[in-house]
């Protein structure tokens, strides 16, 4: 027996063609318009007029700018469908007519170019697209959808806020929760994993306090220059020296920050390092070796005093539920097509989604939460098939990714499909219940 049937396909086809139009429309004023991590104030306000047009009963400021809309249809399984509401500080390449002229201001206050340069605004419209079908069948099931629109998703702090300001003791905790992330891969397909389809991160902010002083006399000083490139190297053995050949860890230096004339030593340098990898003891190891790295090399320069080591950010691995996942990989063989859907490949890149499931209960304290997670491709056929090489990694690795300023995802494939999908996946998981 198929998740969906002829019928309920049909409907879905039919629905997402009417809603097209209008979330095309939606998908390029949020381009347009972009707004850093915790400040996506009118973000959530079109994601939150969107829904309450649709019939959704509309909650926003939920963990920041986070909103809730939900639509109730007699008793029934809850089922979450999540997007996020932020955008990265990169300047837009893509010489688009509707490309990001936007500035936003960082926690620092510093003034920086803003770009939905991680589909973020795709699975905006999406999912946005994705509800108004929903509500366009709500014949056809009962139960409870809740649309969540989640800030703060790239500093990975969006989720846990969300929970902690109740959003599992606001509304019904979920049976279900559902998410696609957008990936450089052909338009129109689908992609998920077997196990893990995203790494755990965590995320660390150092600094190194030295005595600065005068260019021309080093050695009045302790320069934490000096000591933050000796960290920098000497970190490159955790992966290379304290980690098997076979287990999957990234620990990436990705800012460092020091000083601000030429003949000045400065006191301070500060250094962003993430570490990925695909189990808590892994995080937890690589992050018992960053702490002694840091430590030992500000003792061997002599630094004025410790170093200050916080942890930003962290989030579990990513691992949908396998029974899940068959049941919308099936239901996305039925709307897409089976052609439309493949198997995604183990990923360093890390998301809070999966706190939202059963790995968040120390947070949320709900057990028995299912997670289905899915990619969605955005890669343009003619793209696609210019791109160098003969394989789909050879391509991918020569396609703008995510994050990239030249990042632009093919809005007449990908937007159907995932508003599609993303109907397919819920209804299936109110069918399957």
């Amino acid at each position: 027996m198929t998740p969906l049937g002829p019928a309920t396909v049909q409907k879905i086809h039919a629905a997402t063609a009417d809603v097209l139009v209008p979330a095309a429309a939606l998908y390029l004023d949020l381009h347009s318009h972009p707004e850093l991590s915790s400040h996506e104030r009118r973000t959530a306000q079109q994601f939150a007029i969107w829904l309450a047009e649709a019939g959704y009963t509309v909650s926003t400021g939920i963990g920041g700018h986070g909103v809730v809309g939900r639509l109730h249809r007699g008793d029934g399984p809850v089922i979450l469908i999540r997007a996020e509401l932020d955008a990265l500080p990169v300047t837009e390449r893509t010489g688009l007519s509707y490309a990001s002229t936007v500035f936003g201001t960082t926690e620092s206050g510093e003034k920086v170019p803003v770009m939905h340069a991680c589909g973020h605004d795709l699975h905006l419209a999406a999912a946005a697209g994705a509800a108004t079908v929903l509500a366009r069948l709500a014949d056809d099931w009962h139960g409870t959808v809740l649309v969540v629109g989640q800030p703060g998703e790239e500093t990975l702090s969006g989720a846990r806020a969300m929970l902690e300001d109740g959003l599992y003791t606001r509304f019904d905790p979920p049976t279900v929760a559902l998410a696609q992330h957008s990936a450089s891969f052909p338009a129109g397909l689908v992609a998920h994993g077997r196990g893990p389809v995203m790494a755990g991160s965590v995320t660390f902010e150092v600094t190194v306090h030295g005595t600065g002083g005068h260019a021309a006399s080093p050695q009045l000083t302790v320069d934490p220059v000096v000591t933050a490139a000796a960290i920098v190297m000497r970190l490159q053995t955790v992966v290379s020296r304290e980690t098997g050949p076979a287990e999957p860890v990234v620990l990436t230096i990705g800012s460092l920050h020091a000083g601000s004339a030429s003949n000045v030593i400065p006191d301070r340098a500060t250094l962003g390092i993430t570490a990925r990898g695909y189990s808590d003891e892994v995080l937890n190891r690589v992050g018992r070796a960053v702490h002694r790295i840091v430590q030992a090399e500000c003792a061997a320069s002599g630094c004025a005093r410790e170093p200050d080591i916080t942890v930003v950010s962290r989030s579990p691995a990513n691992v949908p539920h396998p029974a899940v996942t068959r049941t919308v990989r099936a239901a996305h063989s039925e709307v897409l097509g089976a052609k439309a859907v493949t198997d995604w490949q183990l990923s360093m890149g890390a998301e809070d989604f999966a706190l939202l499931g059963e790995a968040g209960t120390g947070i949320h304290g709900v057990t028995g939460i299912r997670t289905a997670y899915w990619m969605l491709g955005t890669v343009a056929p003619r793209h696609w098939a210019a791109a160098p090489g003969t394989t789909a990694p050879e391509k991918i690795s020569r396609l703008p990714s995510n994050h990239s300023p030249e990042f632009s995802p093919d809005l007449r494939l990908s937007l159907p499909t995932g508003i599609s999908a993303m109907a397919a996946a819920a209804l299936s998981s109110i069918h399957q219940r």
